[in-house]
């Protein structure tokens, strides 16, 4: 970071492409540490975490599960995760809150959505099998092993979520410029 501040726009940082996960995280750390670094999108995590290894990259932003064998074959450091918590196939890795800024915190996540009127009963059928599946010990392992934290919650906590995130990553996407390919 010293560096960065030091010698603006000549550290750059890999993601896997424009308005990836990788990529908005990226900006939003640029605003937060305030630095000027140089964004450099590629097609897929894959062909980034090349590009990295060969030294062509000074630093890639992606998700855990790309850069984990890395970091275990000592091929890469991990510097920070960007989540709230540390990642659990990474636990002496810092987040990015513990590493200095403490108002930082970036994390992916999926869900299953349906369409705008899908019938009550079929989501309430969905959230069970779903929760089910998320409990099945194998299930949670393996997500976990490749950097994965299962926390499944419910239909309307899922709403506050989208809710929170666009107020949070609407400016940055705004401020970059980028628009939906729909």
């Amino acid at each position: 970071m010293a560096l960065a501040k030091a010698k603006p726009g000549t550290i750059n940082y890999a993601s896997p492409g424009p308005g990836s996960a990788g990529h908005l995280t990226g900006e939003l750390f640029k605003r937060t540490a305030g630095i000027d670094w140089v964004h450099v999108p590629y097609k897929g995590g894959g062909p980034a975490m090349t590009d990295f290894l060969g030294g062509q990259i000074n630093v890639f932003v992606g998700v855990v599960s790309t850069a984990v064998p890395y970091v275990q074959q000592g091929r890469a450091r991990a510097l920070a995760v960007s989540g709230a918590r540390r990642a659990a196939p990474l636990p002496d890795v810092p987040t990015v809150a513990e590493s200095g800024w403490p108002e930082f915190e970036a994390s992916t996540w999926y869900a299953l959505v349906g369409p705008a009127r899908l019938p009550q009963p079929i989501v309430e059928r969905w959230h069970r099998e779903i929760l089910a599946a998320l409990a099945a010990p194998e299930v949670r392992q393996a997500l976990i092993e490749r950097g994965y934290e299962p926390a499944p919650s419910t239909p309307a906590a899922l709403m506050a979520l989208l809710r929170a995130e666009t107020a949070k990553w609407g400016p940055v996407v705004k401020a970059l410029g980028l628009q939906s390919s729909n």
